[in-house]
């Protein structure tokens, strides 16, 4: 008899093994789905920002172009409205409004520069 309770604790410790074996990979099995999971849901989320971030670019394209072309129309308004006056103006006022004309300009070719394609 000696040999079968040997041969039962011997089966009892496989059994235990093979159990013990068995819920480690059940573990890692769910551990990896999770893991996949989990980087399924940051490359949801990171097409999300990028999508975004080209909403976003494409709205301040569109709003730079705006911008730009409303202060073009701006600047040929005031031009025409305040241009024979600029000729009457005492000097210092003379290149005060030329120094503003001047700026707006740059702004208004900053604009356009920002709004174009590829920028």
């Amino acid at each position: 008899m000696p040999d079968a309770d040997r041969t039962n604790d011997i089966a009892a410790e496989l059994a235990r093994h093979a159990r013990d074996t068995a819920y480690t990979a059940v573990g890692l099995g769910v551990l990896g789905l999770q893991r996949a999971q989990a980087l399924r849901h940051e490359l949801v989320c990171s097409e999300r920002v990028d999508e975004g971030v080209e909403r976003l670019r494409a709205g301040v394209a569109t709003g730079s172009q705006q911008l730009g072309a409303w202060l073009e129309g701006t600047l040929s308004f005031v031009s025409a409205q305040f241009g024979p006056l600029g000729a009457q103006l005492q000097e210092p006022a003379r290149e005060l409004a030329q120094r503003a004309r001047r700026c707006l300009e740059a702004i208004g070719a900053e604009l356009r520069h920002l709004a174009a394609p590829g920028s």
